[in-house]
């Protein structure tokens, strides 16, 4: 060992460049893993050595991991709880692609990603699918904390919405399941936001304060908001960052109206589609609403090794309606769902630390989250007007994830093995309460329970071990195995029926993979992984309005277990990056909703027996299937060009959650279409870059083919046009000027063929030929 450290200390490097569309932190972590496969002997000072040079050369066209063209170098840390051996298909959204594309909100900034599919319900939601799944099947974390909590609801959901793009220097997509490493819900993949951090510059004496103000507007919802942020320094220890935004977002004009393809009449009446639309045939009613955030990050350099950071970060946002119940289909045009308060907080100390060769790069961290919501349902036609809920649930958390240093198993093999625990518990506090108006008086009266029970909690647990080796330098393995507990509780409440929860599930889940170097740049990847998601308690005791009607708990759910193959071929020559990956998905007691009849419903839940529609959720009996393929393909051509395509593909099925009707003359299927699952989608886009001006223009389409596989439960659905969601093309046009921190402008003309579309199961069409401009001024 010693040897071979004294020969490399006295030997030059030969350093690699940084692969087309590779970020810094992917090129330091494949220089880090190709380094240890050379060198297993190497010590830990001997390899941060290394890499500190490998920062060094890692940037491009002068933009830092934290995506700000800054004058000062940041230093920015590998996960630890990530492996380096095997990969998985992955991609990142850098901080210039958000300034670039202009996306207008997180999820939406997720569109260019292969295998990303984005879903809303509402202007002011976004729901990421990955690989045909999403809400609680994928997994959330800003920073390494997990956002998903014990409220989040099946199907798409609007919680990543409440991320705030200008905090976030980067958006980590990991497309398979990642239950080892992060535990419950992450089937089909994990999404991480990384927030922007402060530029610490070493030897700076005395304090820097770089202010910046972003200033931003859109024609197409009348949008108009900014963002205030201070990076500031003292001394070469202490660095900061925060910042305040405020957005109000007006109705959202489409390019036109989505239609059935075939026709059919409910009881109700002739079949409608959501939205409703103005008087011009364009502008969506039940859209707009207003945000207001707020962040701030410390980060106290204690020593060469280890940082510790304190940060806050909350969102709220106001008066949002939901589309698709603004107004529900056969309702009149009152009617309408708002999310008056959609607050999320979070707040955490980290630290960062390399404790000696058991605990490398490890990372301990106390969290505490709020998310509030609070809702209004308007009907001027009832003399129950309005009604209200508010729920809230708080999540305390721990983490600590860390690495070994690199041990030799044999001499040509090396390994290491990243572990980690975490923990947290939600407590819930759910209330509903409603006005009665008469001709006598007015009364405000509460419900007996809200959408959720009051007093219920969800606690959970969980350790893992992830073993990469690399052997004959060209081939990686890894091995991994992960346990966790879960206990939900419900109190039991007479007055509606309630019955108490007090479940607890105990799982271990296992995976693994192999990756070979075949030729210099190429490498081929097989992973085979396990999954697996508890029930959390929106399954096991909610009581709400979802999509195309209303659902009511089951008690009795089980958790769902999933298998995922996945093989891979990623290619790096020059200009050029090239990754296709296919997969096969099964997933066990898949949980999924079923048709109840009103006499199914809860006997004191009027809201479940007055709607057209009732659903419970039940575990299918059999095996789920997602199969699919994924595609990227990047290059760097003469000029100051460069092009990136993608394109995927999911197709899902399940077991029938209806039952079998009597007799044989019946359109029953054994098997049926899962549901919402995106169909054939993709991106180009072309980009030109004249970094020593400070200029660039692009060009970027999406598209999508029509859906018509659709479940039983989605031809009921008014979100979802009889006969499928239309498949279509939308371009846009991009340019912008950059001249260092001071000075950044950009814009992007949207939808230019003023295609009227929805991405699939969405109640909101995407906006229709428009503007978006932004300016940044800074110092």
């Amino acid at each position: 060992m010693l040897l071979v450290s004294a020969a490399w200390c006295h030997a030059e490097p030969v350093r690699a460049e940084p692969a087309p569309d590779e970020s810094c932190d992917h090129y330091v972590a494949r220089e880090e893993r190709e380094f240890l496969a050379e060198h297993p002997g190497a010590t830990p000072a001997e390899l941060e050595r290394y890499l500190a040079g490998e920062r060094r050369e890692c940037v491009v066209e002068g933009t830092t991991d934290s995506g700000r063209a800054e004058d000062y170098e940041t230093t920015t840390r590998s996960g630890a709880a990530t492996s380096e051996a095997v990969p998985q298909s992955s991609t990142r959204v850098e901080r210039r692609d958000i300034e670039e594309r202009m996306p207008r909100s997180s999820p939406d900034a997720l569109r260019y990603e292969p295998g990303v599919y984005v879903q809303q319900t509402a202007q002011s939601q976004g729901s990421a699918y990955i690989r045909g799944v999403t809400g609680q099947q994928t997994v959330m974390l800003f920073d390494g904390i997990r956002l998903n909590n014990s409220l989040y609801r099946q199907g798409p959901n609007q919680y990543f919405f409440t991320v705030d793009s200008h905090s976030v220097a980067s958006i980590d997509v990991t497309r398979g399941s990642g239950s080892v490493l992060y535990g419950s819900d992450a089937l089909g993949g994990v999404i991480e936001a990384h927030p922007i951090e402060p530029a610490l510059a070493e030897g700076l004496h005395g304090l820097r304060l770089s202010p910046r103000t972003t200033l931003r507007a859109g024609t197409a919802d009348d949008e108009i908001g900014g963002r205030f942020e201070l990076d500031g320094q003292i001394g070469d220890r202490l660095g900061f960052i925060g910042g305040v935004g405020y957005r109000d977002v007006g109705l959202l004009e489409s390019g036109g109206q989505i239609h059935d393809s075939v026709s059919k009449v409910y009881s109700g009446g002739e079949r409608e589609l959501v939205p409703r639309y103005a008087a011009d045939g364009r502008t969506q009613l039940g859209t707009g609403f207003r945000e207001a955030t707020e962040d701030a990050r410390l980060v106290y350099r204690l020593g060469e090794d280890t940082r510790a950071v304190l940060a806050i970060y909350d969102y709220r946002q106001f008066d949002a309606p939901r589309t698709d119940k603004c107004p529900p289909p056969f309702a009149p045009a009152g009617e309408c769902l708002t999310y008056e308060e959609q607050f999320r907080a979070l707040g955490y100390l980290a630290l960062d630390t390399d404790l000696g060769r058991f605990a490398r790069g490890a990372r301990v961290g106390l969290s505490l989250q709020r998310q509030r919501e609070r809702r209004r349902m308007d009907r001027p036609a009832s003399i129950v007007d309005p009604q209200y809920g508010r729920d809230t649930v708080l999540t305390p958390g721990l983490t600590l994830r860390a690495r070994t240093s690199p041990f030799r198993l044999w001499k040509r093999a090396s390994a290491a093995i990243a572990y980690g625990i975490d923990a947290y518990r939600d407590d819930v506090s759910s209330v509903a309460w409603y006005e009665v108006h008469t001709e006598r008086n007015d009364m405000l009266v509460y419900d007996s329970r809200g959408q959720y029970v009051e007093g219920s909690s969800y606690t959970w647990g969980g350790a893992f071990a992830n073993l990469e080796t690399t052997m004959w330098e060209r081939l990686h393995a890894r091995a991994g195995v992960r346990g966790t507990r879960i206990v939900a509780f419900s109190p039991e409440e007479p007055g509606s029926e309630t019955s108490e929860i007090d479940r607890g599930w105990t799982s271990f889940v296992g995976g693994g993979g192999l990756a070979w170097d075949a030729l210099p740049g190429l490498t081929i990847t097989v992973n085979l992984d396990q999954g697996f998601r508890a029930p959390n308690l929106d399954d096991l005791t909610s009581r709400q309005q979802a999509g195309p009607g209303f659902q009511f708990e089951n008690p009795d759910l089980v958790p769902e277990r999933s298998v995922t193959l996945e093989s891979g071929v990623e290619l790096q020559r020059g200009p050029l990056r090239l990754a296709a990956w296919g997969y096969r998905m099964t997933i066990d007691d898949a949980m999924a909703r079923r048709v109840a009849t009103p006499e199914d419903c809860p006997k004191e839940s009027q809201d479940c027996r007055g709607s057209w529609f009732a659903y419970q959720l039940m575990n299918l009996e059999g095996t789920a299937e997602v199969v699919g393929f994924e595609g990227l393909a990047w290059t760097r051509l003469p000029l100051g060009f460069s092009a990136r395509a993608t394109v995927a593909y999911a197709r899902g099925d399940g077991p029938n959650p209806a039952s079998r009707p009597e007799g044989s003359a019946t359109d029953w299927e054994e098997r049926v279409p899962l549901s919402r699952v995106p169909p054939l989608n993709g991106t180009v886009e072309l980009l030109w870059r004249a970094p020593a001006v400070g200029v660039y223009l692009g060009a970027g389409l999406r598209w999508a083919a029509k859906q018509d596989r659709l479940a039983p439960q989605d031809e009921g659905d008014a979100r979802i046009p009889l006969g499928g969601t239309p498949g279509y093309a939308v371009l846009d046009l991009r340019a912008g000027y950059r001249l260092g921190r001071r000075l950044g402008l950009a814009l992007v003309a949207e939808n230019l063929g003023d295609a009227a579309y929805r991405t699939h199961g969405s109640s909101v069409n995407g906006p229709g030929r428009s503007l978006m401009l932004s300016a940044e001024l800074g110092l």
